[in-house]
């Protein structure tokens, strides 16, 4: 009986065994480290991924080969509303593999956070995965920019409407009243110091 494994694996007995007329010859598949079997070939028919096969009743020559894969682990990546994560969905990833995924905010928003595997790892626009050997998540939210408007009157003799510091988001339209002081009429409107 002739068995050999491909890479990343051993079959044992290796090599030609002999077996005597109606004896039987047991043979063990074993992966390396963070790999499994693919499958096994008995007399070059597939007998599915077995770690161990045993020969009866041997009446003739025969062959069992073994070959393996490294082992693969699942990323599902999602994000909220206004941005993406790419690459998105579920991606599939050997063993050892550092993928790197990015995280980008429509117009208008920021990166709030982001989430790999619950614990949070900050605002970050790019994440690389360490050595993966585990089946992860990588989730991201978003929120809209804001922006401060900074109102004032220069001089007095009038009122500016509203009066305090606003708070406004990404796309806003927010409208200021000028109103003169009684005698007085506008002069000039000075936005980020251009009139």
């Amino acid at each position: 009986i002739n068995a050999t494994a491909g890479s990343n694996g051993a079959i044992n007995p290796a090599g030609d065994t002999a077996v005597i007329y109606g004896g039987s010859q047991e043979f063990t598949i074993t992966p390396d480290a963070h790999y499994y079997v693919a499958d096994v070939l008995v007399d070059t028919i597939s007998q599915g991924p077995l770690t161990a096969y045993n020969f009866t009743n041997v009446a003739a020559n025969h062959t069992i080969a073994a070959t393996f894969a490294i082992n693969t682990y699942t990323i599902t990546a999602s994000s909220g509303l206004n941005g993406t994560v790419t690459p998105a969905g579920v991606t599939t990833r050997n063993y050892g593999s550092t993928p790197t995924y990015n995280i980008t905010p429509n117009t208008g928003y920021h990166v709030e956070d982001v989430l790999v595997d619950g614990t949070s790892v900050g605002p970050v626009t790019s994440y690389v995965f360490p050595a993966v050997a585990s089946n992860q998540t990588i989730s991201a939210t978003f929120a809209i920019n804001t922006y401060t408007i900074t109102p004032s009157i220069a001089g007095g003799n009038g009122a500016i409407s509203p009066a305090t510091e606003q708070t406004v988001n990404y796309g806003d339209t927010p409208t200021f009243t000028f109103a003169p002081a009684a005698g007085y009429h506008l002069d000039t409107v000075t936005v980020n110091g251009t009139t």
